[in-house]
This record gives structure tokens, C-alpha cells and sequence, in this order.
């Protein structure tokens, strides 16, 4: 595939994970993730994926407000989740390809799992301290090695049992200081340099334009039959991936 069509064919992916993004306040590294590895290696996918992550985030977090707010409510997990993040990139630089497919279809269908209502008990708040550093770590280690880390996020959300705009703040909060540290690890190990940096900074239109419409969605209909599709689409990419693991080369 020519660098042209790759470019488009990418921005089609991160269009429809910004939609995603705006309709439900997470899965844009998941959605666009999944979708390059059809055609792209996992690395050069994760590394395209680094900008529009902390541009689309910085972008949910300041149209959700309460930042000060946000960031006294969550810092313990966003700084257990720094030193994750950081910690586990370098530990895994040298990953196969095909190990990180697998990795990436287990987390995707583990997102899958943890979406759906209902399948994760509240948490006392006498405990809150605990489940961030727990969920923290957890989310630190698989960020590190797939940048997505949703599932456990969204797990721990879920505890909290926050509504949807409170939703909203803490993951646009959480994945921004999150994807932070990956950047910096994946320049410093050079996966994200020169053409590829720029590309990756590119993917940030159709990604803001894509969570726009998703944003019209989420603010005007209740969103849950969309929802159920993106998990359908997901549970799909998910199984792929797990067979081009199995099947790799």
C-alpha cells in the first residue's frame, strides 16, 4: 500500500474513532488501533494513534469543564498511571509484532466485556484510594504495551458509578496525562519520528471532525443502540486480531 492510500485509508479509521470518542467519551486508541493493524504493523499503528489521542483528549477535557475539580478528584490515579505508562513502554520495547496483536484483541474484547451495564459492583468510597492505584496500575500496564486503556478505566468509572458527564471529564483527564509519558517513550525508542510523527499529528483533523459527530450524538440521543454496534464492531475486531496473532507471518 503507497503512502497516499495509506493516509487515507488511516484517516478513515480515525474518523470513525473520533466518533466513537464523541459519543462515548473513550475507545478512540482502541477503534483506530484495531482498524490500522488490517493493514499496518502494530507499532507504526500505536505510534499514529499518540497525537490525535492527546489532542482529542486535552480537546474532551476543556469542553467538560471543573478541571481543577477533575484533577483533585482522580491525581492519585493519574500519577500512579504516569509511572505505569512510562514504566512498562520501556519494559516492553522489544514485544513481537505478534505478541502485541494478541495483546491488543484481549484488551479489546476485555473492554467489551467491562461496557456492558451492570457487570461491575459499586465501591465504597472509604475505598477509592485503593481501586486508583489498583486500576491505575492495571491501566498503566496495558497502556504501556497497546495505548488502550480504556477497559480498566472504564472499570473503575464504573465502581463510581459516575454519570455521564462526570464520565466524560475523568477519562479526557486520564488519557491525556496517560498518553503523555507513551509519546515521550515512543520518541525516545524511536517508534515515533520523523514522516511518521507528522503523519501522526495529521490523523488529529479527521479525528476532531469525527468526534464532533459523535459529540451531536451523545448530546441529543441516548446513544445506547449505537453503542451496542461500536461493542458488535469491536467484539469482531477483537476475534480478528486474536487470528492474525494465532496465524501471524
Amino acid at each position: 500500500m503507497d503512502q497516499g492510500t495509506t493516509l487515507i485509508v488511516a484517516g478513515a479509521a480515525f474518523l470513525f474513532a473520533g466518533a466513537v470518542k464523541g459519543l462515548a467519551g473513550i475507545g478512540m486508541p482502541t477503534a483506530a488501533i484495531a482498524l490500522m493493524t488490517l493493514f499496518l504493523d502494530p507499532r507504526t499503528a500505536i505510534a499514529l494513534v499518540l497525537f490525535p489521542m492527546i489532542g482529542s483528549n486535552a480537546w474532551q477535557l476543556l469542553r467538560a469543564g471543573q478541571l481543577a475539580r477533575t484533577v483533585r478528584r482522580y491525581g492519585l490515579f493519574a500519577v500512579v498511571l504516569l509511572g505505569g505508562v512510562t514504566a512498562t513502554a520501556f519494559a516492553t520495547q522489544n514485544t513481537g509484532d505478534r505478541a502485541l496483536l494478541a495483546i491488543l484483541g484481549l484488551v479489546i474484547l476485555f473492554f467489551v466485556a467491562v461496557s456492558w451495564r451492570g457487570l461491575v459492583p459499586p465501591l465504597p468510597e472509604r475505598h477509592d484510594n485503593a481501586a486508583q492505584v489498583g486500576f491505575a496500575l492495571l491501566a498503566g500496564v496495558v497502556g504501556g504495551m497497546t495505548a488502550g486503556w480504556g477497559a480498566p478505566l472504564a472499570m473503575y468509572l464504573a465502581t463510581k458509578r459516575v454519570d455521564k458527564d462526570e464520565f466524560v471529564r475523568a477519562s479526557g483527564f486520564l488519557i491525556f496525562v496517560g498518553s503523555l509519558p507513551l509519546c515521550l517513550a515512543y520518541i525516545q525508542l524511536g517508534f515515533l519520528t520523523g514522516p511518521l510523527a507528522g503523519a501522526s499529528a495529521a490523523m488529529l483533523i479527521p479525528t476532531l471532525i469525527g468526534f464532533s459527530l459523535g459529540e451531536v450524538f451523545r448530546n441529543r440521543l441516548t446513544g445506547d443502540g449505537f453503542r451496542t454496534a461500536i461493542l458488535i464492531v469491536f467484539v469482531f475486531m477483537g476475534l480478528n486480531l486474536l487470528r492474525r496473532a494465532i496465524w501471524y507471518g
